[in-house]
């Protein structure tokens, strides 16, 4: 991973004197490519993560931290790839239980809607998780892509043992509205109702990557208390000055969802849908990729790596909604390291 003097630019004028020096990343993936199955496929899910790396062992995980957020402490919180069968599933979950053992580093387990509760329960006791993370992609395969809820992936006897046990839950919203999608608003006051145990996160705002994906979300979560938010691989800024509106500093979580936010790009908005902007070549061939677009050698050599966008445009909207340092140490550090604290103290006192 090489790191230009433009980058270190742009770290050092708009991320170094923001950042916290001690900070937990509670969104990132890791897993080995010998892990996957040899039919490995997603049709469900967008295809360009997968051309930004096709492994990211905690090995390199770690050192990415040390090069691109050279003098802060980084504690993740890890979990799997989406597998794509049972197999790779279980050797994806064997991973992060192998690496949170040795490295004490806390892990969620990477479910499946067809395991009963008894199966969930025992799994994240023996593996000694402390949440779970689940994706649209293992609903039935029955159900079109459209038409997913979150309880065809989170399954209510899952949300069930969560609520039972006082996990986290790591929610990739599905549907095509995003955040914004009633049925999806219905369904998380649902769960904050229905299930005040579970520490829920919502991953990347509710995939509200462009302003028009927001709508009245947060006009309807409006009376919510325990809903949390990360903002792993979103860089919009306005949506963040939304968020931080609606649910204040206490609610929001710092996350990357490392390995994609190696990535470089610039991501723009357009009709409502989002645009990864990359240098021709790096990628391999996205012509086929709605969210990707080559762009000229002279716009490409502006461009840095999605992390740091991601980070300028929080900045960026922290500024403008008078955060202070406090506030950001609460994002950055304060409210993960509560629910991964409580979590791991009601793991520890299962019998």
């Amino acid at each position: 991973m090489n790191v230009t003097n433009a980058d270190k630019n742009f770290y050092k004028n708009f991320i170094k004197d923001f950042l916290p020096k001690k900070i937990i990343d509670i969104h990132t993936h890791i897993w080995r490519k010998t892990d996957h199955s040899k039919n490995f496929q997603n049709d469900r899910s967008v295809s360009w993560p997968m051309l930004v790396a096709d492994e990211n062992p905690i090995e390199q995980l770690l050192e990415t931290y040390k090069i691109l957020l050279p003098e802060t402490e980084v504690t993740p919180l890890v979990f799997g790839y989406v597998p794509c069968d049972f197999d790779e599933l279980e050797r994806f979950n064997n991973y992060v239980s192998k690496v949170s053992s040795e490295t004490n580093i806390p892990g969620l387990i990477f479910s499946h809607p067809e395991w009963s509760a008894e199966t969930l329960e025992q799994k994240i006791i023996s593996w000694k998780f402390i949440g779970v993370k689940s994706y649209l992609s293992l609903s039935k395969p029955e159900i079109s892509v459209a038409d997913i809820t979150i309880f065809d992936f989170f399954p209510k006897h899952h949300l069930e043992v969560l609520d039972k046990l006082g996990m986290i839950m790591m929610l990739h919203i599905p549907r095509n509205l995003r955040l914004k999608d009633p049925v999806n608003l219905k369904q998380l006051i649902e769960i904050e109702n229905n299930y005040p145990n579970i520490k829920l996160i919502v991953a990347h705002v509710g995939r509200a990557y462009c302003e028009e994906d927001v709508g009245n979300a947060f006009e309807v979560l409006s009376g919510t208390k325990n809903l949390m938010f990360d903002f792993s691989a979103n860089c919009n800024s306005v949506v963040f000055e939304k968020l931080i509106q609606a649910v204040g500093p206490k609610r929001i979580l710092f996350g990357t969802d490392l390995p994609i936010l190696k990535m470089r790009t610039h991501r723009i908005c357009e009709n409502g849908k989002y645009i990864n902007l990359v240098p021709k070549g790096l990628y391999g061939d996205v012509s086929n990729d709605p969210n990707m677009r080559e762009v000229s050698d002279a716009e490409a050599e502006k461009i840095t790596f999605f992390l740091y966008e991601e980070l300028a445009a929080f900045f960026k909207a922290a500024k403008e909604c008078n955060l202070t340092k406090n506030d950001l140490e609460d994002i950055f550090y304060n409210n993960a390291i509560k629910i991964i604290n409580d979590a791991t103290v009601n793991l520890r006192k299962i019998k």
